[in-house]
Parts: structure tokens; C-alpha cells; sequence
């Protein structure tokens, strides 16, 4: 059989089998609408609002009302932002404040709000793709009403001082959402700490069924509903509740949340044992601090090579990796996270994301450090722009 690794936890991850476990009462026997007030219904309800306050413990959460079930961290990005800049421009506030290098669901809903009269200012994230506090505070006006920064980078990893962040920003009046994509799951996280008005996750990206997500909304922030037709979600997103789905995220957040940090650890160590291998290949560079970081995130370019070649490449040695954001994978353009970095396009081009999981193990690694290197050193041997460093080199 082909040895397969898979290395693309950044996009999604397999459904453990846990939360697997814990959806299969309500894909079968237990398909009562949780809206209904009959039997049926009711033990529907009793599962999701139990799944609510599962979630809202492994998050610090101290009001479990104040987090609500949506379909996926895009749904909520777009629902925390044009609901809170509608909120602010009815208090002659219309600028918002992001990085360039949010995930597209911030950026091409913040480009939306342009068109619509918003005025909008995206952040430098620097070389080591960190925001700096001091230009953060330094950025904002007295017309600033939203300020919207990911807690972890879903490219190359970096996370953001996200705390420090959410109170200049409440020192100034200007509310705060965090894309925690990335970071919810993977990394600890903790609301209360943190600050924030609110946060977006997706069940997932911690093994956690697709199609669920959620948004924590901090009490007394009265966003205009994201779907009107019923009364599910408090009146806020109207639509029958995804029962199975939202009780497979919450059981997933919690096993993730008790082998945190175990895992991490050790993912920590095949990241940095991975990065230190592919270091040593001519002409690489790590993209991303190696410390703010996500513990199982590598993103490495490598001069001379084109991006997709590398990933079709590895694919065909077993390996499933990434060239930048999953929702972009498509495209032939060099990742906007890279260029926000301030690598040029002939360098961003040849990039490669490895992302791991509970389930990656040493072997994978191992047999990632084997066959990438030969890899490199075949597609620069028929690369025009490797001839071209190398020539530039000798003269």
C-alpha cells in the first residue's frame, strides 16, 4: 500500500472518532427538530444546549447564551463584521481597522464594506508576520469603530498578541473580533483573558464535522440578525439547528481541549525537527516567527521552485500538503500572506504549508525530511529561474 501523510491539517482535519460517536444518536434514532416542543424535540434541544455549555467551559466562556451556532468561521467573519459595522456607523464611526494578511473571509468582506462607504486600514504584519500594538493604537481614529485581527495566521502560523490587542482597543471605545479559525482548538484560549467582543471558530480544524462553526458574541452587543425567518439562535440566525453537527464540534473541542497539551509538545518538536531539515536545503527560508507560532505549522519557500509543482510532486510521493489558504488553493497567484510579509512573487511562488494533527507521528515526518529534498533538487534542475540565481551567483 502507498505510504500516505497527510500534512494539511490547516485546512481540515479528520473527524475524530469521538465526536463521530457522539453525532450518531442524532443522525439516526434521535432526529427530533431541536425547535419542536414535543419529545423528540426537546432531547434535541437538550444536546445542543448541552453543547453550548461544553464549548463555552473549554473557552472560558462564563455565559454560555453569548455563544451561537452558525455554519463555519467564514459565516461568522462576515456576520461579526458587518453586523458590528453597521452597529458602529449608526455612531458616525466608519473605519476599520485589519492586517493584511486576514484570511479572505475578513478581507473580501471588509473590500464589501469599502464599496459600501466604509474606509478601511490594513495593518503591515512585518517579516516575522506580527502585529506591532504600538501601530495598532497608533492606526486608530476618532472615527474607529471596529478593529478585526486573527489570532493565529492559518498560512504560516503566527500568533497574534491578541490580549494586549483587544485592550487598546477597549481603551479606545473600538470593538474587537478575532478570526480564532486557527487558534481555537489547537491553541489554549481563553475569553475571558483575552477580552474580545467577539470570536470566530469552526468545528473542523479540531477534527471536529464540517458545515459547524460558531461566534462568540459578548453580552450587550446587539448585532442586526444574520438570518431572519425563525427564532433559533436566540432570533439571531434563523434555520433548523444542525443538531449532529453542533454536538460532534463540541465533543471534538473537548477531547482537543484534554490532549492539548500533551500534543502540543510533541507537535513542537516534530515542527522544529521538520524546519531545522529543511533549513539545511540551499536557498530555504522559514516564513513566519519561529516562536509566536502554532506548534504544528512549518511554511517554508524554497528560491527556484514553483509552488504547484512542489505540491503535485509530493502528492505523488504520498505527501498531501499546501501551497497557502485552502479557500485559494486554486489559484496560480502567490499567497497574499507571503507578499504581506514582504517576500517578492518569484520567492512567495515557491512555497510550501506542512500542518499537523493529533495523529501525525514521527514516521511522517521522517518520511516527509526523505523525499522533499530530492524533490527540490529535481524541480531546480529544470527550473529557467534556478539557472538564473545561480548564474547571477557566479558572476
Amino acid at each position: 500500500m502507498e505510504h500516505r501523510v497527510y500534512a494539511d491539517n490547516a485546512a481540515t482535519t479528520k473527524l475524530s472518532s469521538r465526536a463521530l460517536n457522539a453525532m450518531m444518536p442524532y443522525l439516526t434514532d434521535n432526529f427530533g427538530n431541536a425547535s419542536s416542543i414535543y419529545t423528540e424535540g426537546g432531547a434535541a434541544r437538550k444536546a445542543v444546549d448541552q453543547a453550548r455549555e461544553t464549548m463555552a467551559q473549554c473557552l472560558h466562556i462564563k455565559n454560555p447564551s453569548e455563544l451561537y451556532f452558525l455554519s463555519g468561521g467564514s459565516e461568522a467573519d462576515n456576520w461579526a463584521i458587518k453586523g458590528a459595522a453597521e452597529l458602529s456607523l449608526k455612531k458616525g464611526k466608519n473605519h476599520i481597522i485589519s492586517t493584511k494578511f486576514e484570511h479572505h473571509a475578513v478581507l473580501h468582506t471588509l473590500e464589501y464594506l469599502e464599496k459600501h462607504g466604509y474606509e478601511v486600514t490594513l495593518l503591515d504584519v512585518h517579516e516575522d508576520g506580527l502585529v506591532r500594538p504600538e501601530e495598532f493604537e497608533a492606526a486608530i481614529r476618532e472615527n474607529t469603530g471596529l478593529a478585526t485581527i486573527m489570532f493565529a495566521n492559518n498560512e504560516i502560523g503566527t500568533i497574534q498578541p491578541i490580549q494586549e490587542l483587544s485592550a487598546i482597543a477597549k481603551k479606545h471605545g473600538v470593538l474587537f473580533h478575532t478570526d480564532a479559525v486557527q487558534a481555537v482548538g489547537t491553541i489554549p484560549v481563553n475569553v475571558e483573558e483575552l477580552g474580545v467582543d467577539m470570536l470566530s471558530l469552526s468545528g473542523h480544524k479540531f477534527h471536529g464535522p464540517k458545515g459547524v462553526g460558531a461566534l462568540y458574541l459578548r453580552k450587550g452587543i446587539r448585532l442586526p440578525n444574520l438570518v431572519h425567518g425563525g427564532a433559533q439562535e436566540r432570533g439571531y440566525r434563523a434555520g433548523t439547528e444542525n443538531t449532529a453537527g453542533i454536538v460532534g464540534m463540541a465533543e471534538a473541542l473537548k477531547e482537543s481541549c484534554e490532549v492539548m497539551e500533551e500534543r502540543n509538545i510533541r507537535l513542537a518538536r516534530l515542527r522544529d525537527k521538520l524546519i531545522d531539515s529543511l533549513l539545511t536545503i540551499d536557498r530555504s527560508r522559514i516564513n513566519g516567527d519561529r516562536v509566536h507560532r502554532l506548534p504544528g505549522n512549518v511554511n517554508v519557500c524554497f528560491h527556484g521552485v514553483e509552488g504547484e509543482a512542489l505540491l503535485l510532486s509530493l502528492d505523488l510521493k504520498g505527501v498531501a500538503a499546501s501551497s497557502g489558504s485552502a479557500c485559494t488553493s486554486g489559484s496560480l497567484d502567490p499567497s497574499h500572506v507571503l507578499l504581506a510579509i514582504g517576500l517578492p512573487h518569484e520567492v512567495a511562488h515557491g512555497s510550501v504549508r506542512l500542518t499537523f494533527s493529533t495523529e501525525t507521528t514521527e514516521e511522517d515526518v521522517d518520511y516527509i525530511i526523505s523525499v522533499l529534498p530530492p524533490i527540490i533538487e529535481r524541480l531546480r534542475a529544470m527550473s529557467p529561474l534556478w539557472e538564473r540565481i545561480i548564474a547571477q551567483d557566479n558572476t
